[in-house]
């Protein structure tokens, strides 16, 4: 059974149901039991017309629960003539549905969950595993996702930001259990970048790619983090990279910067230096001074402010960081690394150590502890007595 194949026809198969009629949640369900039905009939002999036959199978099993449920006889009423089996219609809808799992009266949680399982394919086990829940929880999420967008009509225009923030929120998680998201995301984000024309879906794509062209290279053997400075260049994927400076140079060249692009050109230039030390920190902080004013993000700030420590020096950085607030994610490992650049390393071990224990990703605190106890290896050696 080729589970990419049917993984790839769900949106279109999905979409079709929803233009005959059918709400939402209805069409969500006939679906995956038509997939239920593929799994079964399939490796017996599958069939000239995957789609299409898809598409037939799922529309009965819309209309006999249609018609087994009385409550709902005055929508029958509207789908009872059958159409007659043939090929699917060639139409690609797959963006309004995009559209549709992104909606803005969803929670972020539930549009990830509602876009994994509508557009992507996945089952909801495989979603609950990705997201370390149990599938009863997340079975939950995605009926509420469902029922929330059932009564949204299917041609409302759609937000791409909001698309391309659901998407970005698969990417970021990576991979766990038995499920690439990382690599789902790309996949959904090549998909919608093939149905609409638009700099930030172009930009989001480059992104992805070259960040995901540095993947192998993230961690140690023992499943450490291995920083972007120290790690192996040999290891990333030039392939990848190659694909994302050409997707972003073309969106650039549309000369309608969004955040998505900006991202990309900072990571572009990581990309482009053989070494860390070539980097070009300079145009970094540039490109971090057109995200910040396109998001107004402290986040982007807190960034760029390492930045500024590798372009002008770590006081230039302290001096940046210093103008952001403290409670800010990552701000006392910051603090820490240009601290340590400064030469301060007595208080730099004692920043990787905060910082460490406000870490909630384990991965993170790991890493954190580590650069405190290398510190203070050092300042233990170079102590009367220290051995």
């Amino acid at each position: 059974m080729d589970e990419a194949l049917l993984r790839s026809l769900t949106p279109g198969v999905l979409t079709v149901l929803v233009r005959r009629g059918a709400d939402f949640a209805a069409a969500e369900d006939a679906v995956q039991d038509a997939l239920v039905e593929a799994v079964r009939a399939w490796p017996a002999g599958p069939p000239r017309d995957p789609k299409g036959w898809l598409v037939t199978v799922a529309w009965r099993k819309f209309l006999d629960q249609t018609r087994a449920d009385t409550a709902r006889r005055r929508r029958e009423d509207r789908v009872e003539e059958e159409p007659a089996p043939g090929p699917a219609p060639a139409v690609d809808d797959t963006l309004q549905l995009y559209f549709l799992c992104a909606h803005p009266s969803l929670t972020p949680s539930s549009a990830v969950a509602l876009t994994l399982r509508a557009v992507g394919g996945l089952t909801t086990r495989q979603i609950a595993q990705a997201y370390l829940v149990p599938e009863a929880t997340m079975a939950q999420r995605i009926s509420r996702a469902k029922r929330t967008v059932s009564g949204v009509r299917f041609d409302q225009p759609g937000d791409v930001a909001t698309v391309l923030r659901v998407l970005y929120l698969v990417f970021n998680e990576g991979y766990s259990g038995d499920v690439d998201l990382a690599a789902e995301a790309v996949r959904l984000t090549r998909q919608l970048a093939a149905s609409i024309d638009h700099p930030e879906v172009a930009g989001l794509l480059a992104l992805m790619l070259l960040h995901h062209a540095r993947r192998t290279a993230r961690t140690a053997p023992d499943g450490g983090l291995v920083p972007l400075a120290e790690q192996d260049r040999s290891r990333w994927d030039t392939v990848l990279i190659a694909e994302g400076v050409r997707i972003l140079q073309a969106a650039l060249a549309e000369d309608r910067l969004g955040e998505f692009q900006a991202q990309a050109a900072i990571a572009a230039l990581h990309a482009d230096a053989r070494s860390a030390g070539e980097t070009d920190w300079v145009q970094i902080v540039e490109w971090y001074d057109e995200l910040a004013g396109l998001t107004g993000s402290p986040v982007v700030r807190l960034n760029r402010a390492v930045a500024v420590g590798e372009a002008d020096g770590p006081r230039a950085g302290l001096a940046a960081l210093a103008e952001l607030d403290t409670a800010l994610p990552r701000h006392t490992a910051v603090a820490a690394y240009l601290h340590e650049r400064d030469g301060d390393l007595p208080r730099a071990a004692r920043l990787y150590a905060e910082a460490a224990r406000r870490a909630t990703d384990l991965a993170e605190r790991d890493h954190l502890t580590r650069q405190a106890a290398r510190l203070n290896t050092c300042l233990n050696r170079r102590s009367p007595g220290g051995g």
